[in-house]
């Protein structure tokens, strides 16, 4: 989302002039897009700013001009006047739902000089306000979705983000045409809570995220649809339909399950225990047998005992995951979990994010491994560290690695895997004049 987000705030900007910049120090104006989720993620925010400030005072002692600093995002939503006052060098504070303001917030520090800040969630959505997208490349991003009404007790999004908010159908599809008109060949759907989108349809209805798969499946030139996040509780009958009978939508899943402990799930605030979330993957997988899973977990959550620890450890092990993002727990201010008693020290969170990252890492290589030998399309859309090497993506989201002429990036070609890595797959072009079988399939 952060991703999306910062494209459109350079949709935003570029009326006034403003071109991205890979160097930071020929930059006029610098925003960091940032993220709340974790401690971490935060403080690295000032850690970045301090040694932005450093970057504009060289710029400025060369006679270069003056560099804007911003800070955009959830951290900016959370923090508000904190990060002037920690940062009070800093120009521009926006919160996510007020990035179409950026024009005038630049106007506004043009003629007063004075910092400017905006994290008001604003009465019109911002979708409503924001010019067309500019060119994505082959993939590209699409929010449709955004916040989240349900509330995990370890999670800032609800405050950060706001209550749910379902783009209409109509404006969707009308960004989806301009983005495959621009050369987009894969879009990925965005939301805090994606698959709990309810927008509404052209016909009136409320149209599921299902039914917009199917919508979005039927613009020609699409030839992949990707989506996430989502959340267990919400994936429906029509959805689980969808993966079975829409082509267009890749075999790879985002599900977060965060723990295998029921009293886990509970204290969360999940809304599922483990056994719903082994139903949901189940029913996902009887409807796509090639369907591989991704997830996000957290170790170490206030209470969480060695047994119950084991318990999300069993899961991953009779589940199976080929990708996952594991994190230890992180108190956020303001969310219910930061109060609770029993918090778990950080060197047994540690001891226990490392055993639980070496069973996914090897859940990860043994399903790369199984990719030898196999042909998949693959979309390369962007050029690799060695000369005459492109990289692309597979359907399951994999980093694939092949010696191609530069001319086909950006185009989905048939890859013969030779070998699987820890992080990546390698692999060789097949003939285009080859009448190729149906791909092969990896079982995750």
């Amino acid at each position: 989302m952060n991703v999306y987000d910062s494209a459109r705030m350079a949709d935003v900007l570029a009326p006034l002039g403003y071109g991205l910049t890979d160097d930071p120090s020929d930059a006029d104006m610098v925003i960091l897009n940032t993220c709340h989720i974790r401690e971490k993620a935060s403080e690295k925010v000032f850690s970045e700013l301090g040694r932005l400030r450093r970057m504009r005072e060289d710029r400025e002692a060369r006679g270069a001009g003056r560099m804007i600093l911003g800070v955009a995002g959830c951290v900016a939503q959370a923090e508000g006047d904190h990060i002037l006052d920690r940062a009070p060098f800093v120009d521009l504070v926006l919160g996510p739902q007020a990035y179409h303001r950026l024009p005038e917030m630049v106007a506004r520090l043009s003629r007063a000089g004075d910092a400017q800040i905006d994290t008001e969630f604003p009465a019109e959505p911002k979708f409503d306000h924001l010019p067309a997208p500019g060119a994505r490349g082959p993939a590209a991003f699409l929010a449709i979705q955004e916040g989240c009404d349900r509330f995990c007790t370890f999670c800032v999004v609800p405050y950060t983000r706001g209550a749910e908010y379902s783009r209409p159908v109509t404006d969707i599809l009308d960004e989806a045409r301009a983005l495959v008109a621009r050369g987009t060949l894969e879009i990925t759907l965005l939301g805090q809570n994606v698959n709990a989108y309810h927008g509404a349809g052209p016909d009136g209805a409320t149209w599921s995220l299902g039914r917009l798969i199917r919508a979005l499946a039927d613009i020609d030139g699409l030839a992949r649809l990707r989506y996430t996040t989502s959340h267990p509780r919400d994936v429906d009958d029509d959805l689980i339909a969808a993966h079975a009978e829409v082509p267009t939508l890749m075999p790879f899943l985002h599900l977060p399950l965060q723990s295998g402990a029921d009293r886990v799930l509970k204290a969360m605030n999940r809304g599922h225990t483990l056994a719903d979330f082994r139903r949901v993957v189940a029913r996902l997988r009887d409807a796509r047998p090639d369907l591989a899973l991704s997830s996000d977990f957290i170790v170490g959550f206030p209470g969480e005992t060695d047994r119950e620890f084991q318990d999300t450890l069993d899961a991953v092990d009779d589940i199976g995951f080929i990708q996952a993002y594991s994190f230890k727990y992180s108190a956020r201010p303001g969310t219910p979990a930061a109060a609770l008693p029993a918090q778990v020290p950080e060197p047994v969170k540690a001891e226990r994010l490392a055993r639980l990252q070496d069973l996914l890492n090897a859940q990860q290589v043994a399903f790369n491994r199984r990719c030898e030998g196999l042909d998949m399309d693959v979309l390369l859309d962007r050029i690799g560290k060695h000369p005459g090497q492109l990289v692309g993506r597979s359907p399951f989201m994999q980093p694939v690695h092949v010696m191609a002429p530069a001319p086909l990036q950006g185009t989905i070609q048939r890859v013969r895997i030779d070998q699987g890595q820890p992080n990546s797959l390698a692999g060789r072009l097949l003939p285009a004049e080859d009448d190729h079988p149906p791909a092969e399939r990896a079982t995750a």
